[in-house]
């Protein structure tokens, strides 16, 4: 369960007295999410997201993400919108750390992903980059090209744990990040992304997309990076092999709201692999720093490494189903 800090009563109470939300009747931890500890709160007069910001979030970029989720919802986007506080604030201090109450969005996220769902996807991220071009604030992605060797570092210098890796996968790694070093492009048009849209961050309710959350790594960068994200987490069935009906309709999704350019098109499969070193990096970070006793179980990283392998391996962007 993503739950990394308890609340009391008073924390509650505190919560009544400061947020125009009503009487607290029940709050109950929520299992999904492995940045931030997050809680269902039911009140008299509706339900809350509340979420209070751990260690891995940084408190200045918190503005960012709360204001460009207001933002959104603003241009009738399907962001759930963060509830001002009696100060006209949305963040606030619990428990010792930063906390936000944010508006609870019927519908659930999808297990078994159709085409269609994809193709949905696909008009909800061009609709999301269109519908933040005019916010005002920018934050740097902190997870991008010159993050990946650093990060890289960090994992395999003087860590023990490292050894349950396999010397051949973090060379080839290795030999990666120098590839994506010397062909990443710099011409791509740019704006706010999402960064991880993954199935558990969109909500579909009778067949429709009613919400995009979980808005904590989104930054500025390429439009076409967060396309690849999303082909990554998206068009990959559970034996690793990549379902080309799905990224087709993700694409044409996107088209259909958004025309990408011939060059965002050109540099789809090196943005795809980027995208999949950034993942595979990350979750390698975890799998060698576990917390002993932690709740949430660290996800093997080698999934994102066959996803590389396959980009890499891709001549053109036909093999995403375009023609």
């Amino acid at each position: 369960m993503a739950v990394y800090t308890d609340i009391s009563d008073e924390d509650l109470d505190f919560l009544e007295s400061e947020y125009p939300i009503g009487e607290i009747l029940s709050c109950k931890g929520i299992a999904e999410g492995v940045e931030n500890s997050n809680f269902l709160l039911h009140t008299e007069k509706s339900h809350f997201i509340l979420t209070i910001y751990e260690k891995r979030v940084r408190e200045q970029d918190l503005p960012f993400f709360l204001g460009l989720m207001e933002h959104l919802a603003d241009q009738n986007f399907v962001s759930p919108r963060p509830i001002l506080n009696l100060a006209g604030k949305t963040l606030t201090t619990l428990a010792g750390k930063p906390a936000a109450i944010i508006e609870f969005l019927e519908g659930r996220s999808i297990r078994r992903i159709s085409a269609q769902h994809c193709f949905q996807l696909g008009e909800a991220l061009a609709k999301l980059h269109i519908a933040a071009e005019g916010f005002s604030l920018k934050r740097e992605n902190s997870l991008t090209l010159e993050n990946w060797r650093p990060l890289f570092n960090a994992c395999v210098n003087d860590n023990e744990n490292t050894k349950s890796v396999p010397p051949v996968e973090l060379e080839e790694v290795r030999e990666e990040i120098t590839h994506l070093e010397k062909h990443w492009p710099s011409d791509l048009p740019s704006g706010v992304i999402h960064a991880d849209l993954f199935p558990d961050n969109i909500f579909f309710l009778n067949d429709r997309v009613s919400g995009v959350i979980d808005y904590y790594f989104a930054c500025n960068d390429f439009l076409a990076y967060d396309v690849a994200v999303c082909l990554n987490a998206w068009c990959f069935e559970s034996d690793a092999s990549f379902n080309i009906t799905k990224a087709r309709k993700l694409l044409q999704g996107y088209q259909a709201v958004r025309k990408m350019t011939d060059r965002e098109f050109e540099t789809l499969p090196l943005l795809c692999q980027g995208a999949a070193l950034r993942f595979y990096l990350t979750r390698l970070y975890d799998w060698i720093n576990q917390v002993e006793g932690a709740l949430v179980k660290p996800k093997n990283p080698f999934e994102y490494l066959r996803k590389i392998r396959f980009h890499k391996d891709v001549k053109s962007v036909s093999a995403y189903g375009i023609d």
